[in-house]
């Protein structure tokens, strides 16, 4: 059943109503330039420094999509293995939380020291961020997998890999791709944060450079562009959710 055109539009006129707010406070109030500047002035400075501004966005843009994609492969990987075993569950979890709970900003430092300067730091932020869902998500949707189903289904005689690969791995593909929204998401903070650290390229330098000159406008043109391709492929990741898993949310949508 489709939406009805006023939900498909309430995202667009939020928006709307916000930059119409922003715009209209900043010119009462007379906020300067280089402390909040207006939307229009946000887009002027975008189109100003549009050339340097395309460059950086691809080269943020490629090193998030490389980190997230190796943080898929691995995370899917080690989330299989990590759940198929309750003892190798139970034994690296905690560690894989205290790795996580670390702040990824003190880990680019020591990536520079290893690989020096440039899209190295930014890939291997982008998948430490990354990484970390998509192994949760597989590994829980494989280790929370009913004892009493798995325990008829070795009583039909399936074997253990049967019901892993049969039952279980399937069964967590919901907890898979719901993990490919958050993580991609991730990943761009992770590549922005390195790239205001240790590169110079990407749309987290331009940022940077632009806040050594207070060229405020030009520093939100950089936040809006990196927002519009997170939310762009978080679009891209919801679609393939939507399509590769609708059997598990089919039969708990109300009739319409």
């Amino acid at each position: 059943m489709k939406e009805p055109l006023l939900e498909r539009a309430a995202p667009w006129l939020a928006v709307l109503a916000l930059l119409v707010l922003w715009e209209g406070l900043v010119r009462l109030l007379e906020v300067r330039p280089f402390i909040l500047p207006t939307p229009t002035a946000v887009v002027a400075s975008w189109w100003e420094f549009l050339g340097p501004i395309k460059m950086h966005a691809w080269q943020t843009f490629w090193t998030t999509m490389l980190g997230f994609g190796i943080a898929v492969a691995f995370g899917l990987v080690a989330g299989f293995v990590l759940g198929s075993s309750r003892v190798l569950y139970k034994a690296f979890y905690p560690l894989l939380v205290g790795f996580n709970a670390i702040p990824k900003v003190a880990v680019v430092p020591i990536l520079v020291v290893w690989f020096g300067i440039g899209a190295v730091p930014a890939v291997l932020t982008a998948f430490l961020l990354a990484f970390f869902p998509v192994l949760v998500n597989v590994a829980t949707g494989l280790a929370t997998l009913e004892p009493e189903l798995e325990d008829v289904l070795r009583a039909l005689g399936a074997k253990r890999t049967d019901v892993l690969f049969k039952v279980g791995l399937p069964r967590s593909m919901p907890y898979f791709f719901a993990s490919l929204k958050v993580a991609i998401t991730l990943a761009f903070v992770g590549a922005v944060v390195s790239e205001t650290v240790a590169s110079n390229k990407g749309i987290g330098y331009l940022m940077m450079s632009a806040s050594s000159t207070m060229q405020t406008p030009l520093l939100f043109a950089g936040l809006i562009v990196i927002s519009l391709m997170a939310m762009a492929m978080y679009v891209v990741f919801a679609k393939i959710e939507q399509r590769m898993t609708g059997w598990a949310t089919r039969g708990q949508q109300a009739p319409g």
